[in-house]
């Protein structure tokens, strides 16, 4: 009777080698399906700076319009705003397309950003085109004050 006992006993006490290969097919499984809804986050995270980088420009180059024209609306006058002094300014009184003009007003890193012309270009995604365009890049207009066109294709 002991004898019995103890055969039961031991086989009761855990998985069999099928049991444990199929857990891990199984959860192989899973992980092949999931693995490509989590992997690339990096163009996701690229896109979302570039539109704070374009929120902040726009926001930052109306308020240094408004300011410019509280100070009474003198042609290339520095204006300064909370947490951003000399900032330099356009004919028309926005915030001149560099990083001593919408650079300083936006508050623009530069470790982030960088300007080429009249384009800011998004550091993280410098790789240009066959055509020589950056993939990730907006343009200033300083003389609206406005965002008129945004690259975000491959960003």
């Amino acid at each position: 009777m002991k004898a019995m006992t103890a055969i039961a006993a031991r086989k009761e006490k855990g998985f069999t080698l099928i049991e444990l290969v199929m857990v891990i097919v199984i959860l192989g499984i899973l992980a092949a399906f999931a693995l490509p809804r989590f992997a690339d986050f990096g163009n996701e995270a690229r896109l979302a700076t570039l539109e704070g980088g374009v929120g902040a420009v726009k926001s930052a180059a109306a308020i240094a319009h408004s300011r410019w024209v509280a100070d009474g609306s003198v042609a290339s006058q520095a204006v300064d705003l909370d947490g951003a002094t000399g900032i330099t300014m356009s004919a028309e009184g926005y915030p001149t397309n560099d990083a001593a003009g919408i650079g300083t007003a936006a508050q623009l890193d530069a470790n982030d950003f960088s300007f080429s012309g009249s384009t800011i270009v998004l550091e993280s995604a410098v790789d240009a085109d066959e055509d020589g365009t950056v993939a990730c890049s907006f343009t200033y207009d300083p003389t609206t004050g406005g965002v008129t066109a945004r690259a975000t294709g491959e960003c």
